[in-house]
């Protein structure tokens, strides 16, 4: 008989608001209430994927007023994060199903892109979750929905960022690599004046991964996750390694599963997710006395 995971009970008497949320890893309540309860200047990364426009049963929102619902959590994020912190944000677009658009895609993804850079949040990067085995739509006159936007969204001018965490292996083999080492000549130069040492190419222990994050879909609902749009692991952990530092604070927002919580303690960071629905807060306190989050690991496409 397995055993039946600790439920986490935060201590009133924790000296502050961050002690309970970290010892509860996953808390139940409405976000927009507990990230005010931070403080200011104290996390250094939110990752999150919300709920997306008009999409979940649980959780509705029309895409008409999707920026309008999303900002007031936007600004609490903003309020409590390092200057050198991020947001990163996993969000879909969507066909409208009824309205003037219907039949179109809603353009709710990039009026909020937008509408959070006006707010201050600095839009560093844009991110393609590649999905090899996303589920085939019904929205025709279209192609399979295949990958998702994730966004990285700075609070100032120099966010945490570690490339060499997510660096992977060079595609030359080790004869290539010491070849390149011993060229003389190695310095090329194109037509429009540019160019590269190639014996410097293979010095950095890995390859720039580039910004297309490739990683299977998993549909582990159906093994107790007990959520219905589930996040895989090596999503999660891509952004994690990139955009905190080790020991830092990784908050989610809309914690679900609590795919954020058992990825980023599991790389040595504090973290703590926020969830509305009592289910999910259920399913992922056992998730994090288990330590599993996902079992299907990412990887990054590169080109070249």
């Amino acid at each position: 008989m397995s055993k039946s995971p600790r439920i986490p009970t935060p201590d009133p008497e924790a000296n502050t608001r961050l002690a309970a949320f970290l010892d509860a890893g996953v808390f139940e309540g409405d976000s927009l209430n507990l990230i005010p309860q931070l403080d200011a200047s104290s996390v250094d990364l939110f990752f999150t994927s919300p709920p997306y426009a008009d999409q979940r049963a649980y959780s509705r929102i029309n895409p008409d007023r999707y920026v309008e619902w999303f900002l007031p959590f936007a600004r609490a994020m903003y309020d409590v994060t390092s200057e050198t912190g991020s947001l990163v944000l996993n969000i879909k677009n969507r066909v409208a199903n009824r309205g003037p658009l219907k039949g179109q895609r809603h353009p709710y993804v990039y009026q909020l892109v937008i509408a959070l850079q006006h707010m201050g949040w600095r839009w560093v990067e844009t991110y393609i979750w590649a999905k090899p085995n996303a589920v085939p739509g019904r929205f025709g006159p279209r192609t399979k929905d295949s990958f998702e936007y994730v966004y990285h969204f700075a609070r100032g001018s120099k966010p945490h960022f570690d490339l060499d965490a997510v660096r992977v292996p060079y595609k030359a083999d080790a004869a290539e690599i010491a070849r390149r080492k011993l060229d003389q000549l190695g310095r090329r130069t194109t037509e429009a004046g540019f160019g590269r040492d190639r014996t410097k190419t293979y010095l950095l222990g890995g390859a720039d991964p580039g910004n297309v994050v490739s990683v299977g879909q998993t549909y582990n609902q159906h093994k107790g996750v007990a959520h219905t749009a589930a996040m895989p692991e090596g999503l999660a952990e891509f952004f994690i390694r990139s955009m905190s530092p080790a020991n830092g604070l990784v908050i989610d927002p809309f914690a679900g599963g609590g795919t954020t919580v058992v990825v980023a303690r599991r790389l040595g960071r504090r973290a703590a997710g926020f969830e509305l629905h009592s289910d999910f807060v259920t399913a992922a306190w056992r998730r994090i006395a288990e330590d599993v989050a996902d079992d299907v690991p990412g990887y990054v496409h590169t080109v070249g």
